[in-house]
């Protein structure tokens, strides 16, 4: 089935989107919650009538997306934790623990934007990547250490 996006869905599209999904999800979920509208003659009319609402949207939300990234990449997360021997944590750094410590500093960021493979389970530096805007990803520096280290 051909819908219209009538928002910004991550992983399907942005806003003004027409894209061809399975009827299901189209019917069942997307129709009905107002995230879509079919792509009938008359609702293609419409979008192109909104189509440059839609894409001054788009430049204001891309530029902010940079500026945020700007802001982000500028700021050092640390986390102290307890840690064994050979330095692996008892407990781990999780995306919700960096989206609360950036929320700390002033930074809002949706959790599920912040891309990690696993969580942090070791004494370290790394580099988390963020995914603030659908081409805009930022790099988040993290830094665990050893709860009692600092005297060390």
């Amino acid at each position: 089935m051909r819908i219209i996006l009538t928002q910004d869905m991550h992983e399907l599209g942005l806003e003004g989107d027409i894209l061809e999904v399975a009827n299901g999800y189209a019917r069942n979920y997307l129709l009905p919650k107002g995230y879509a509208l079919e792509a009938t003659p008359q609702n293609l009319k419409f979008l192109d009538s909104r189509r440059k609402k839609i894409e001054a949207k788009r430049l204001r939300a891309k530029d902010e997306a940079e500026q945020l990234r700007e802001k982000m990449e500028s700021v050092d997360l640390c986390f102290v934790q307890k840690a064994g021997e050979e330095g692996k944590l008892y407990g781990s750094v999780t995306a919700m623990d960096i989206a609360e410590e950036l929320e700390k500093q002033g930074i809002v960021i949706d959790r599920r934007k912040i891309v990690l493979d696993r969580p942090i389970k070791e004494v370290g530096q790394f580099e988390v990547k963020v995914k603030i805007y659908p081409e805009v990803t930022g790099t988040l520096k993290v830094k665990v250490e050893a709860e009692g280290a600092e005297g060390k």
